[in-house]
Order: structure tokens, then sequence, then C-alpha cells
């Protein structure tokens, strides 16, 4: 996500991939009346038929899609006008953004981009417009991952705009033949240090990024944060070798001191300048690693799916739906701005021009759009391995677990059995019991 980002971020899916949800989610969100989902919202039933200006909210557009997009709307609904309200490239400070403006009842956040994981919070606050009755959209054409991800408690609360899958970018002048396993890239570092550039980078700032990061190591090699019940169960003998491997790649200098600064945007940068062999991002990259006029590495650079145990690994699901306020006074414009953001045209331009995994399962065959975005398949691949992060109303506590205790390994505060068994402990306060 590069958030996207993913954290997003910024932010492909399978339709096999099923959403995970903690124990501790409870009372499964509101279907409309006064909260709209499980308390402190607004009227779910107020402003349905109503048209007017909107205002759209959403992180920093690194790939320059949503400008043009809202001004095709524009054009065409000149009376229904949408003001972008752009936020930071910082996932965490857009989430925070969004909640204080959703405390405060803010009605000019009428339309917001949530990454997968806010979804739940959300709308167990009663904070989201439930997507059913005069507001209902067809998802039937949409991966079933993304519209999981945008449910709770049964009920739709988001459009899937976007999905996302981590893919593994790689130097194809110096490896050929890219890895397919863990163990194989650690092996062919050699030939960064070779080359006098880092081998392997992915997000491990201490930020949402990181959850991610973690979260792909210890699925990979066969653990799992909370097993199929809600339940914690991260400290394991599997989680403790996946973490470890990222930890090992640390201390051996595999992936470089640096790295531990790292979100999204920092190392695209690194790898565009040629600083890295291997690089873990989003799709998003794709374009901007080709077209960015001070990257060294436009036809150098080919992109395989994350390498695992035994073959592709397990990517984090990513990507971004796009929520109506419960306090939009102008609700039966955001349900045709929903629309607009995933009809098919609109998919392939944000394909096209930003790299991004549409959520459309029949544009993966389309041939206009594979023959200008090579990269389809490999992406496919990858989240057709995804594992969602856990679903969570108090995904904040969950995630905070994840980040903190990884980040401590990762900086050599704690070892991996500490911090797993911390990790452990912390997600069962938060509800993972």
């Amino acid at each position: 996500m590069r958030n996207k980002f993913s954290k997003y971020a910024v932010p492909f899916a399978s339709a096999s991939v099923l959403a995970l949800a903690l124990s501790a989610c409870g009372g499964g969100g509101g279907t409309g009346g006064s909260t709209g989902g499980g308390g402190g919202g607004g009227d779910a039933s107020a402003n349905l038929d109503s048209r007017g200006p909107i205002t759209y909210v959403q992180g920093k557009d690194n790939s320059n899609v949503i400008r043009p997009t809202i001004d095709k709307w524009n054009a065409a609904h000149p009376d229904q006008k949408v003001t972008l309200k752009e936020q930071s490239d910082q996932a965490d400070q857009q989430h925070d953004d969004l909640v204080q403006h959703f405390q405060a009842k803010d009605q000019n956040y009428d339309v917001v981009s949530v990454d997968v994981v806010w979804t739940a919070e959300f709308a167990a606050k009663g904070w989201l417009q439930p997507l059913k009755d005069k507001t209902a959209l067809d998802t039937s054409k949409m991966l079933q991952a993304p519209v999981k991800a945008a449910t709770y408690g049964g009920t739709l609360y988001a459009s899937p705009v976007t999905s996302d899958g981590g893919i593994l970018y790689y130097r194809k002048d110096l490896v050929p033949n890219p890895p397919k396993t863990w163990d194989e890239m650690m092996a062919d570092c050699s030939i960064a240090k070779q080359n006098n550039i880092g081998c392997y980078a992915g997000q491990f700032q201490k930020y949402e990024g990181l959850t991610v990061n973690a979260a792909e190591a210890i699925n990979t090699f066969g653990g799992k944060i909370v097993d199929d019940s809600g339940k914690a169960s991260v400290n394991s003998p599997e989680s403790k070798t996946g973490l470890g491997k990222l930890v090992d790649a640390f201390k051996n200098g595999n992936i470089p001191a640096e790295a531990i600064t790292f979100t999204e945007e920092p190392g695209r940068q690194a790898f565009e300048a040629g600083k890295l062999l291997f690089l873990r991002n989003w799709p998003y990259v794709f374009n901007l690693a080709k077209t960015d006029g001070d990257s060294k590495v436009k036809d150098t650079f080919g992109i395989a799916p994350l390498p695992g145990m035994s073959g592709p690994g397990a990517s984090s699901l990513g990507g971004h739906s796009a929520a109506i306020s419960v306090y939009s006074q102008h609700k039966a414009t955001a349900v045709d701005f929903l629309k607009f953001l995933t009809d098919t045209d609109q998919q392939k331009f944000f394909a096209t021009q930003g790299s991004l995994a549409p959520v459309l399962g029949d544009l993966y065959t389309d041939p206009t759009l594979t023959a200008k975005l090579p990269y389809l398949p490999t992406l496919l691949t990858s989240i057709k391995n995804a594992v969602p992060r856990p679903v969570s109303p108090f995904y904040p506590a969950v995630t905070k677990a994840i980040e903190d205790n990884s980040y401590a390994a990762l900086k050599g505060e704690k070892s991996v059995d500490q911090a797993l068994s911390d990790m452990q402990a912390a997600l069962q306060a938060a509800g993972a019991k």
C-alpha cells in the first residue's frame, strides 16, 4: 500500500483470499439507522437523494491519476463538482487526518479513500455510509478479495477502487533470472557487493509499511499473526523463521543499514538511482521507474513475484477503497462518484497511467491492457498468493503490536524470540485472544 501506501497505500487480489476477523470485532457492523454501524456515527438514512458539490479526500497523488479523473468528472457534472483534498503520502498521517475529521463530524469530507485495513475500524465507529438499498453498488465484476476487505459485518461499506500486491523489482542487467526463493535472493547478494550497491530493501521504518513487510515474512514461512478463529498465534517456530530471515539480512548487510528508515518512496528512489539490486514495493513503482527523468534503471529492471520459501512468497493484500462519510450532505452524488471511479475506462486509466491494480477481474486478460502493462501476470501471481492483514475495528492497536516488536528485532534491541513473545502479548491485549 504505497500508502500506500499502503501501506498503502497506495496499494491485485486473489478471489480466494479470505479476510481474517479478530474475535474482538463483535457486533458486526450496523446496517443503517442512527449510527450506520456501531456507535458514534451520523444518520445513515439522511441525504440519500441529495446531489451537489462534494469533496474527495485521498493521500498524495504521486502517480498523477486522480486530478485528471476529477477533471473528467467535473466537465460532465458542472453542478456536482468534486474538489480534491490531498493528504500527505504517509498512511499513518492519512489515517489520523480521517479520524480527526470524522470525530468532528465534518460534512466536507464526503468521499474518502480508505486503506483496506481501515474499513472495519471506521465502519464499527459508524463513520461510513452502508452501501446498500439506495446506495448499493454492483460488485459482481470485481475481484472478491478487495470486496471482502471493504465489507464489515456482512455489509459493504466502501467501493474497491484499486487493489495491490507486493512485487519484486530487480536489476535484470545484473540478475538475468530473478530469484524464486528468499534463499536464492540472499545468495544473489554477492552480485550486489561486486557492484558496490545494496542488495535488498523493502519498507522497514516503524510504520504500517513495516507491518506489511513483517507479515509477508511471517506468512511466507508458514507463520500466522492470528489463526482462523481470530486468536493471536504469531509466537511460533514458523514465525520465528520468517522474521528471523529479515533480522539476519540486516545483521549481515544484505539489507543495507539505511533501509531501516525506508518507507515506499525512499526505497523507490534508491532503486531508481541504481543503489539497489532488489526492491520489494507496490505496482505504482513500475510506471515511475520507467518514466522518471532521473531514473537510471528505465531499461534495466524487471519484475517478479515476491520470493518465498519454495516458490512465490505471501504478499500482504493492499489497495484502497472509496467510502462515503455518513455525514455527507450529498450522498446521491457521492454514490455516482464511486461508480465513476470503478467503471472500465477509469480502471484502465488508473492501471495504464499509475500502475494501479484494477479491481475489475476481466481487465487482467484484456489484450490491450496486458500489451501496455506486461507485468500484470506477475502481479496477479503475487496477489493470488496474498494474505490479508488481520481485520479488526482495533486495527491501530494490532498494527502497533506488529511494527513495534518487528522494529525492535530489526534494530537488534530484542531477540526474535522476545519480539514474537511480546508481539503475541500485545495482540492479545488488542483483542486477539
